[in-house]
């Protein structure tokens, strides 16, 4: 496995639909290698997740686990491994939530976005599998967070006020207690 370079913002490929993958693409070792490093690269950088076109590559891969350790997400909840691919996101009612987000490919800044409490998830696993599961609060945001990678957006085009941006250093400084209490209701309403 390898760990792959990550785009930044202002790299044009974060900007491009990604293509999907074939079902006879994704078998291919080429593509079953390249989640790999996928994951790889999102472990490596303490993700919560990662998409393709993050490391240069616009296909519609994403991948997102969220474990109970990630120091630049500890109150998030967990997420099994989960590899995404071709996905397709609907909102599930009107409910939003503010979560201050943060990105790969936007290195030392956060800003608050206002996200679905609870979107329907269809996609294909890495073997080819379909799934259609809905998911709610925090973790719904993470989602929709990789998800939106793969249309060619990125967290700061939802950022609502601009004031709300901050580095990382002067979000846990001046914003994070505040925020960590508001989104521990947000998973004690939705358990995730």
């Amino acid at each position: 496995m390898s760990i792959l370079k990550i785009a930044t913002l202002g790299e044009p490929v974060l900007r491009q639909r990604a293509r999907e993958l074939s079902t006879d693409e994704l078998a291919s070792a080429r593509w079953q290698g390249f989640i790999d490093d996928l994951i790889e690269t999102m472990r490596d950088a303490d993700g919560a997740g990662i998409a393709a076109p993050q490391v240069f590559t616009p296909v519609r891969v994403a991948v997102i686990e969220v474990k109970g350790n990630n120091p630049r997400y500890p109150y998030k909840p967990p997420i099994p491994l989960t590899v995404l691919v071709n996905p397709t996101l609907t909102p599930i009612g009107d409910e939003r939530f503010d979560n201050y987000e943060g990105c790969l490919s936007v290195p030392d800044l956060r800003g608050v976005v206002q996200r679905h409490a609870r979107v329907r998830v269809q996609y294909l696993d890495r073997q080819g599998q379909p799934h259609d599961v809905e998911v709610k609060g925090v973790s719904a945001g993470t989602f929709q967070h990789e998800c939106d990678h793969l249309d060619g957006r990125v967290f700061v085009d939802g950022v609502g006020d601009p004031t709300t941006f901050s580095t990382w250093k002067n979000w846990e400084r001046h914003h994070k207690a505040a925020f960590v209490e508001r989104i521990t209701k947000v998973v004690e309403r939705y358990g995730s």
